[in-house]
């Protein structure tokens, strides 16, 4: 299996916790994630703040493919923006799967 490096920071801090993580496996698109946080203890609704994180993804996404050459870090991100949009309103694929802990 080829996993992603964990962050420096999210090493430094004993309070660090990974909501997200995100397999190619089969063909297909695999997800862990941790939800409910936001809702329990914050005062941002949890719809809300992953709509933060996966913004915050993209961003990211657009800077790697600008350091590494492949792309104008805006055409990147309007690209994100544009494939995220078109991919909610006409699915390549069905969404399946269930629920584990």
């Amino acid at each position: 299996m080829d996993e992603r490096a964990i962050p420096p920071a999210a090493l430094r801090d004993a309070d660090a916790w990974e909501p997200l993580r995100v397999w190619i496996a089969e063909q297909k698109l695999h997800c862990s994630l941790k939800v409910g946080v936001y809702e329990e203890s914050g005062p941002i609704p949890e719809d809300t703040a992953w709509g933060i994180i996966l913004a915050d993804v993209a961003k990211h996404l657009a800077d790697a493919l600008a350091k590494e050459g492949l792309r104008n870090r805006d055409t990147a991100l309007r690209e994100i923006f544009r494939s995220f949009a078109s991919e909610l309103e006409e699915p390549t694929a069905a969404t399946t799967g269930n629920f584990i802990d």
